[in-house]
């Protein structure tokens, strides 16, 4: 069985591999080009890309029992895919900058970053394998009431810092307030987010301050922001939950939902899944369809793979199974699948995004902020009810009676036979997880109780 770390030991390797590859860059650009550059978005000594990668493969490598190829392929395509996805969240993050960083991207065709991103990612599988099992045995020796507390207050910090640099980028107060007119705190403010642009113009050099005129000429959606990808991800979830459905029919003649929500035909995992596509593989827009195909065929592969590994390590579920199908890589994903994720690539990049985009942005921009939020606060209650629902789902056989009355309405409104019937092929994992790794405890002692 595989170990499953709590989130406060994720929360602890996070902030942890987070520091390290503050130090692997800063070491870099010392070694390179003789200066002190703080890589960090934020103030502190943080690359949150490098901690995000390796919570990733801390949780997705042990499924794949010690298979260094697959485990390499995996590592590649996370730690690209995932700093492709925190370049996209820096560029979008101020509205008066431009960020232009020099990151090695693996999805451009280029021959030389394929290669350096695959000394990249050997280098994060390195880690994994000889320097992850020091920071468990480390982890260990810490008390847990001490983990705690350094994970909360780590976490607190980066949030802080996360808010402080956004204010400075989207607000551009340095220069604002006349000084005569400053009180304490606004002459704190400024000091502060002067010493933060300082900062960012140090580590980014080629960074740009858009213009007052440029930031008038409003259009919703437009390029690749926010609102645009929110769009992407409803329609796709929608669209998505319609192709499986017909899929599920002709194949296995009948109808089945197909929906990750308990409200709403909506399939997280391919609204999830054109976001990534859509972010990942835009530099590959203007290659040729094989190079499109290539790599949608990998990312495709992986972030299923990646999906089921969530669902079994957070919920406890299995939604689907393809150990019967020939190539298939843990049950989890296959062959054939990846071959559909790459058609599907060359097809989303090449025909429908760039015509759904055009769409979009046509939306009138207050009606279409209006809708945005609407669907944020949808998917978000839905979301949240449909994770309280498997929590519940997992718990009941061992602990049939729930202990709180929101637990009671859950049960009473979500039954075994309701969740059952909404996902025909969910399947318990009868094994600890995230949300619920108190199962162990909680089985002896309903086992205790009937004993006695």
């Amino acid at each position: 069985m595989i170990d499953i770390p709590s989130l406060f030991d994720l929360g602890f390797y996070l902030l942890i591999y987070a520091f390290f590859g503050w130090v692997a860059e800063l070491c870099y650009y010392v070694a390179v080009q003789r200066r002190f550059v703080n890589r960090g978005f934020a103030t502190l000594p943080l690359i949150l890309s490098s901690g995000v990668t390796m919570v990733v493969l801390i949780l997705a490598l042990p499924t794949l029992a010690g298979n260094h190829v697959l485990g390499f392929i995996a590592t590649l395509v996370i730690a690209a895919v995932v700093d492709d996805m925190f370049d996209w969240l820096t560029r979008r993050m101020g509205s008066r900058l431009r960020w232009h960083t020099d990151r090695i991207r693996l999805f451009t065709g280029k021959p030389m970053d394929i290669f350096w991103s695959a000394v990249i990612a050997a280098l994060y599988y390195i880690v994994y394998l000889m320097v992850h099992p020091i920071m468990m045995g480390l982890r260990l020796l810490i008390p847990a009431f001490l983990l705690k507390l350094i994970v909360i207050i780590g976490l607190v910090l980066v949030a802080v810092d996360f808010i402080s640099v956004v204010f400075v980028v989207r607000t551009g107060i340095v220069g604002r307030i006349e000084s005569e007119q400053m009180n304490f705190w606004q002459r704190f403010a400024v000091k502060m987010t002067a010493r933060i642009t300082r900062r960012l113009e140090r580590a980014y050099p080629g960074i740009e301050h858009v213009s007052p005129e440029e930031e008038k000429s409003y259009v919703f959606a437009k390029g690749l922001c926010w609102d645009k990808l929110i769009w992407v991800f409803l329609l796709c979830a929608l669209l998505g939950d319609m192709i499986e459905m017909v899929f599920c029919r002709v194949t296995g003649g009948t109808w089945m939902s197909r929906s990750s929500v308990l409200y709403g035909p909506f399939s997280v995992v391919w609204g999830f899944g054109a976001v990534v596509l859509t972010v990942t593989l835009q530099r590959l827009a203007g290659k040729d369809d094989r190079h499109v195909f290539l790599a949608g065929f990998v990312i495709g592969g992986v972030y299923e793979y990646l999906c089921s590994v969530f669902t079994e390590l957070v919920f406890g579920t299995v939604f689907w199974d393809y150990s019967h199908m020939p190539l298939n890589i843990g049950g989890r994903t296959n062959v054939l699948y990846c071959f559909f994720w790459g058609l599907l690539s060359v097809v989303w990049i090449k025909m429908i995004y760039p015509r759904l985009s055009d769409l979009i942005e046509k939306v009138p921009a207050v009606a279409g902020k209006i809708i945005t939020w609407f669907i944020i606060v949808l998917m978000v209650c839905d979301a949240l009810l449909t994770g309280a629902a498997m929590v519940r789902y997992n718990l009941r056989p061992v602990m049939p009676e729930a202990g709180d009355p929101v637990a009671r309405w859950i049960d009473a409104r979500y039954d075994d036979a309701f969740m059952e019937e909404r996902w025909p092929n969910m399947k318990r994992t009868d094994g600890p997880n995230m949300l619920t790794d108190e199962l162990p405890v909680a089985a002896e002692a309903a086992d205790g109780a009937q004993g006695e």
